[in-house]
């Protein structure tokens, strides 16, 4: 059986090269860059599917260069540099990557929260790295303490929810969210409480 010819705009995980090796001829930009317009346009051509990223534009004149493509498979959660009405309008198929990040970015938000502000980090290292700490001080970048806390999350969203699931609070009395939930069963606390 012929394998489908692929091309990856950027170089991705090695963990889905591998998956896409197996069943794929794999073709991908040997550049640690995002390709220049020319370069994207000369290399979907002949291609069966095509693996973009977020900074490729891909509207009508990219699908036209990709003729007879199967697919644009984005590399990202979101989708606005995907040309969804000329993607309809060609009957090309277009996906994405939604909730990959909701994890992750759950975790960067604890840690701005723990350690960017109530330990105050980002102060207390631009003085380290600066030369003018002088050595401990009972006073020097007290912060506060994050145990024990209400917890306010704006928005009860994907990100919002897996952040407020992280904090095992006891009761959900003791996180606070405003904004639409997404879904009830995604909701930690309901839609809006106080």
């Amino acid at each position: 059986m012929a394998k489908f010819n692929v091309y990856v705009t950027r170089l991705i995980p090695v963990e889905g090269l591998t998956l896409l090796r197996e069943t794929c001829n794999v073709e991908i930009n040997p550049e640690d860059r995002p390709l220049t317009r020319e370069e994207l346009l000369r290399n979907v051509k002949g291609r069966d599917g095509v693996i973009t990223l977020l900074t490729d534009r891909i509207d009508g004149e990219v699908m036209d260069a990709a003729k007879g493509v199967r697919g644009f498979a984005n590399y990202a959660v979101g989708f606005d540099n995907l040309d969804v009405k000329a993607a309809t309008e060609r009957k090309i198929p277009l996906s994405n990557t939604p909730g990959v990040l909701t994890l992750a970015t759950a975790e960067m938000a604890w840690a701005l929260l723990l350690f960017a502000v109530a330990r105050r980090l980002i102060e207390s290292e631009k003085v380290m790295r600066s030369g003018a700490w002088q050595g401990w001080g009972p006073l020097q970048f007290i912060g506060g303490d994050v145990t024990g806390k209400t917890l306010g999350i704006v928005g009860a969203g994907r990100i919002g929810t897996a952040m407020a699931l992280m904090s095992k609070s006891p009761t959900p009395s003791s996180k606070r969210n405003w904004g639409p939930a997404r879904s009830p069963s995604r909701s930690c606390c309901g839609s809006r409480t106080s």
